[in-house]
């Protein structure tokens, strides 16, 4: 496929710690997409900072790597044609709240009362952070 790309996918430490792994993958099984990578890792420090980078150093940033440290994360390279806009479509707004239902963040996310986005899944947002993230996750 001449349009076909790949996002990184990362099913976060709430996702994970809920058993919503299988969910987050049927959604995109069911659309069409193919899981090429898929592993089980503890996020380090060191791999969030070169992640995050552009929020190092931003207020909400050393809340962000206690959340995404706090539990392992499932972290997938998925494949096919416009994944990267159908994958960011499927995870919905960034707030769980706000977000809309049939959106796996709108029907699986909630507000925990910490203050603190939990919004269960990551997915790059453009080819070329889609190549960075990947490449860091995957080597």
């Amino acid at each position: 496929m001449s349009n076909s790309e790949q996002i990184l996918v990362l099913v976060k430490p709430d996702g994970v710690a809920r058993g919503l792994v299988g969910e987050v993958i049927s959604r995109i099984e069911a659309r069409g997409y193919v899981i090429a990578k898929l592993e089980l890792r503890q996020a380090t420090a060191e791999l969030l900072a070169a992640h995050y980078a552009e929020h190092v150093a931003k207020p909400f940033y050393p809340a962000l790597v206690e959340y995404m440290t706090a539990g392992p994360v499932v972290a997938m390279v998925v494949e096919g044609a416009q994944v990267i806009t159908a994958f960011r479509t499927m995870a919905g707004a960034t707030d769980p709240i706000k977000a809309a239902p049939g959106t796996i963040r709108g029907d699986l996310g909630r507000d925990w009362g910490t203050g603190e986005i939990r919004n269960i899944v990551h997915g790059s947002d453009s080819p070329e952070s889609a190549a960075r993230e990947i490449a860091l996750w995957f080597g």
